[in-house]
């Protein structure tokens, strides 16, 4: 080997060539072959995209050709600043194509604009009202990239370092033939592609299923989601794919449980999955008849280096596994004579471990920090991963360390020596090492070795063997914690259960004034236990608003907003938090972990910046239920005080009662569905039944069957309160019928398929109410078992999520609404509704129409208990428009107070039931039938 070794500045090394005939051949080539040959596979399905739309091979090619004719002939940097869809898909196999290079980052400006500053790209496609825009910054090229240069990706995954990995079109290929013929990818396979494209992983996994003419499937969702698995279901997915954290998130849904019979095989890389884990998958696999593949690589190495094979993984459970084909692995040890130089070891176990050193086609031609490196050529021959290794019997290769300064959390890779700049630049002279895969910083405020502050007399040869952690009672250490926490979360985006701070009185150094890093490991795993960074680092602000919101005094990394008991209402409260610290709201945000929302892009705890570009300056994106609650609840009381008269919301809003109690009272691997629909019958029923009992004693209004929640079927009372007694009614049903272990196993395996039958059901009960629509009490309108395919329906449209489905409901709503109600305005009222949540999820609105929407929509249960007794009084006072917004006033002004009691735990029991439900307090009737009897909505 020519070459000598060398540091790579972030702890990951390179060998670098004296020669420059590896560069000389690597730019040979332009553009990569799979890409180029997407239509040798004709009329195969390539690709389907969340949204249900699938594309063939020809019709993808064709989608590719189009991009590439505006990308031009001449070569262009291509930024593409996205984690998944099919737009961005599309233009990087344009890119690639046409030999143009590509530079993938995260969508959030926090990726983005550090790289558009320092690369300065020609071709920029980001999402943005109103969708996916490819922007020319300028005609032709400001760059000269190297010929065979084709990716360039972020060496520290989404964390918008400046610091990229130069990859050729060869290695690109080489790697994508390599990881097809480990896995025996074949045309008939469908990959789901979980991971986010800007991440090595992710993309090695879309290269390697197109190169062999395989399917790949955009769920755009988390693993846990319900979406997820009906498409993997439904197109019948071979593959998945996972980081360590994935396999944690399909433990808590429950996958061991799944039948999923198309499934062929599961790889798992990014990080190093517990032995027992992978023993475990591994004899899963062997019961259902899959295959596990445990994984190794880098981005440095275009993805893979390593597999275990599968037969081999649960009795090497802790194997990297051997080199892919093409590739090689020697173990580099320091040689004890000339400490600081290494030789080559020997293939004898007992050699020891030591550095793990890696060649083949796919190693990167090297390291980009400016915009004038994409023009280098190939420099690099072979790769120092910077882990230690130890080759074992049978020529399997096991990691036995870090030598590298990366810690990979969440299968991040986060640079410690620039984590250590950027405190040092803070004032904070800092060492950083991983324990357990955690950052942990070790600071000195106060460091000799820091030219800010004055020479320890001491000298450079002083070493801190004894050096201990400051007492964490001192008001001055917690303060620097904090500070310290809070940076390294706001550049890194771990989030806070990934970053610990310790604090000591001096760095660990050696005799020659460099950081000991071994002392400094140690001090940070014996320190950083005791201090849990749940207690000690700072909520971002996001966290916060969770436990404020949610009325929980902890919110753990791993917690979901379904986890922590999250409802329609909270929802409406939440998403509008995350949209404004992320600047977009991911889909699917209600299953996805706290921590990894916060790993996402939200900002500390100390001020939420404005949000993202995601949506222009004065707007916001809002769900669109809330807007139709809103609407509704102003149609109801607008009905009622006789300023307009439009009838509908009330049905709808029972299917959009139905829609989000399929969202949050049904989530897949979540026990305790009765006990959750129970909990939301009891939000709702619980401020109703006290305030229709204040009612009566106040005024005489009501008999005990209102109170009770049952005058729909003893017509004794009040009328118009039918819709709460519905809405209750049919919670408890359900927790019921779930309460059922068979019912629970069936809906988690065929959940659509439940629902549909549950359809079928209250139709057929449908037919047994009294078919009167004149208006009188009770109607098959208002009757539960009349009005409970409303809010079946709504649950079976959440559970389409494929296209064949979604024609299923409309065919089913078009087949039932026309003449139901003999209004054809209500009936459309409906059924546009119904259309709207399942097309139209989001709307972009002014900042204050959302925040007027949120406001009305999150009251709308209170305002519907207390407007009757509001407009009673101010109707003979004033103007009807006047009285609506006095009604909407109260209505907020209640439901704020209420939350406030709530949070501070008064009453405990009955206003704290008070809190909006899983079903999203859908509205109530647009026409009260005047106090006694008449026309409801």
């Amino acid at each position: 080997m020519t070459g000598v070794s060398a540091a790579a500045g972030a702890g990951v090394g390179i060998r670098l060539s004296v020669s420059t005939a590896a560069g000389a051949e690597a730019g040979t080539l332009c553009g990569v072959p799979f890409a180029r040959d997407l239509r040798r596979h004709g009329s195969a399905l390539a690709v389907v995209s969340a949204d249900g739309q699938a594309l063939t091979y020809d019709q993808l090619a064709d989608r590719v050709d189009e991009v590439g004719a505006r990308l031009g002939p001449g070569r262009r940097l291509v930024m593409i600043a996205a984690s998944d869809g099919l737009e961005p898909l599309v233009t990087y196999l344009a890119a690639l194509a046409g030999g143009h290079p590509v530079l993938f980052s995260g969508p959030d400006d926090r990726s983005v604009e550090p790289l558009v500053s320092v690369y300065d790209p020609d071709v920029l496609l980001r999402q943005g009202p109103p969708g996916w825009r490819l922007a020319h910054r300028r005609p032709g090229s400001a760059h000269d990239p190297h010929p065979a240069l084709a990716l360039l990706l972020s060496t520290s995954g989404s964390t918008g370092s400046p610091k990229l990995v130069r990859l050729s079109a060869t290695g690109v290929q080489a790697n994508a033939e390599s990881i097809a013929t480990v896995l025996d990818i074949r045309a008939s396979d469908r990959a789901p592609v979980s991971l986010p494209f800007n991440y090595c992983y992710g993309l090695s996994v879309i290269n390697s299923n197109l190169l062999r003419g395989a399917a790949l499937l955009l769920p755009g969702t988390s693993v846990v989601s319900k979406a997820f698995w009906a498409m993997f279901r439904d197109h019948g997915a071979t593959s998945l794919h996972g980081v360590p954290y994935t396999f944690d998130l399909l433990a808590r849904a429950d996958f061991a449980a799944m039948d999923l019979p198309s499934l062929r095989y599961i790889t798992q890389a990014g990080g190093a999955l517990p032995p027992r884990r992978v023993r475990e998958l591994a004899e899963l696999g062997q019961r259902r008849g899959w295959r596990f593949f445990v994984m190794y690589g880098q981005t440095e190495a275009t993805a893979r280096m390593a597999y275990l094979p599968p037969e081999l993984a649960a009795s090497n459970p802790g194997a990297i596994g051997r080199p892919i084909p093409g590739g090689s692995f020697e173990i580099v040890r320091p040689r004890p004579s000339a400490p600081g130089t290494t030789f080559p070891g020997g293939d004898d176990p007992a050699d020891g471990p030591g550095e793990l050193v890696y060649r083949g086609p796919n190693v990167m031609m090297g390291y980009a920090e400016n915009a004038r490196d994409l023009a280098a050529g190939q420099v690099v021959d072979a790769l120092a991963t910077g882990d230690l290794a130890r080759r074992g019997p049978g020529g399997l290769y096991e990691l036995v360390g870090r030598g590298s300064r990366f810690v990979k959390p969440f299968g991040l890779r986060i640079d410690l020596d620039r984590v250590e700049r950027l405190l040092s630049e803070l004032g904070y002279p800092a060492a950083c090492v991983g324990v357990d895969d955690v950052l942990v910083a070790v600071v000195d405020p106060a460091d000799p070795a820091d030219p800010a502050n004055p020479a320890d007399p001491a000298g450079p040869a002083a070493t801190t063997t004894h050096t201990e952690p400051v007492g964490t009672g001192q008001a001055r250490t917690e303060k620097i914690r904090v500070e310290v926490a809070a940076a390294i979360q706001a550049q890194t985006g771990l989030p806070a259960g990934q970053a610990r701070v310790v604090v000591v009185p001096g760095l660990p150094r050696r005799p020659n004034g460099k950081v000991d890093y071994p002392a400094v490991a140690a001090v940070a795993a014996v320190a950083a236990p005791r201090d849990p960074v749940t207690t000690d680092n700072p909520p971002t602000r996001l966290r916060i608003r969770f436990g404020e919101v949610l009325n929980r005094p902890e919110v753990p990394d791993t917690a979901t907003f379904v986890d922590l008991g999250g409802d329609s209402l909270t929802y409406v409260q939440l998403s509008l938090e995350i949209e404004r610290a992320l600047g977009w709201l991911p889909s699917g945000w209600p299953t996805i972990p706290v921590g990894e929302l916060e790993r996402m892009g939200v900002e500390p705890a100390t001020d939420v910046g404005p949000a993202g570009a995601r949506a222009p300056r004065g707007l916001r994106a809002v769900e669109v239920d809330v807007v139709l609650r809103a609407a509704a609840i102003v149609l109801v009381v607008s009905n009622h005080i006789g300023l307009f008269s439009l009838l509908g919301g009330a049905h709808l809003l029972l299917v959009a009662a139905g829609w989000n109690c399929a969202r949050f009272g049904l989530v897949p691997g979540q026990r305790g569905v009765s006990r959750r629909l129970l909990r939301s019958a009891a939000r709702i029923a619980v401020p109703s039944m006290l305030w229709l009992a204040g009612r009566i004693a106040t005024s005489g209004e009501g008999s005990v069957t209102n109170v009770l929640l049952v005058d729909n079927y003893a017509r004794d009372g009040v009328p118009g309160y039918w819709f709460v007694e519905v809405l209750v009614q049919t919670l408890l049903v359900l927790a019921a019928l779930f309460a059922i272990p068979a019912v629970r196993r069936l809906e988690r395996r065929h959940d659509f398929a439940v629902a549909v039958a549950v359809l079928g059901a209250a139709l057929v009960a449908s037919l047994a109410a009294d078919p009167d629509v004149s208006g009188g009490f009770p109607t098959r309108l208002y009757v539960t078992h009349g009005a409970l395919w409303f809010f079946v329906l709504g649950w079976a449209a959440q559970r389409a999520t494929t296209g064949r489905r979604k024609v299923f409901v409309i065919a089913v709503a078009a087949g039932m609404l026309p003449g139901y109600f003999d209004d054809a305005i209500r009936e459309t009222i409906v059924g546009a509704g119904l259309l709207a949540m399942m097309f139209l999820p989001r709307l972009l609105l002014p900042r204050a129409a959302v925040a007027v929407a949120a406001s009305v929509s999150n009251a709308s249960l209170y305002t519907y208990l207390t407007h009757f007794a509001v407009y009673e009084w101010a109707l003979p006072h004033a103007a009807p428009l006047v009285v609506l917004f006095g009604c909407l006033g109260v209505g907020i002004g209640t439901w704020m107070i209420t939350v406030r009691l709530c949070r501070m735990g008064w009453p405990p029991r009955a206003l704290s039931a008070a809190r909006p439900s899983a079903t999203r307090w859908a509205l109530p009737p647009e026409r009260a039938a005047g106090r006694a009897s008449g026309e409801a909505a």
